[in-house]
């Protein structure tokens, strides 16, 4: 039931569910996440933490930055399951959308320093 619970309280913020959605388009670092979401990179780090701890997340050092993207590996019996979920709704909500078109637009080069 442990499990469960740490997926369920990962996926209970919106900031992390927005991370997911983004995710699923491609791979990123903290700076261009935090970019996108407008809050702190220590912000972005504590929530890829959490999503990374459940076991939906995974990371991958890229030169001096760490890329994240979602994780395919089953880590945990309940990670795939909610991550499919979320995978399938809100697709239309504006402000998904709006981080998705974001999300696309905004590349390292912009938004990370080395």
């Amino acid at each position: 039931m442990r499990e469960l619970i740490q997926v369920l309280k990962a996926v209970s913020d919106k900031n992390r569910i927005r991370i997911i959605k983004m995710l699923e388009q491609k791979k990123m670092c903290v700076c261009e996440l935090s970019a996108v979401l407008e809050i702190t990179q220590p912000s972005v780090s504590k929530h890829l933490s959490i999503l990374n701890n459940a076991g939906i997340l995974k990371d991958e050092r890229n030169g001096q930055w760490i890329d994240y993207s979602l994780n395919d590996e089953i880590i945990n019996q309940y990670a795939p399951t909610i991550k499919n979920i979320i995978r399938e709704y809100l697709n239309s909500d504006p402000t998904i959308k709006d981080d998705l078109k974001k999300a696309k637009n905004h590349s390292r080069k912009d938004n990370c320093k080395k």
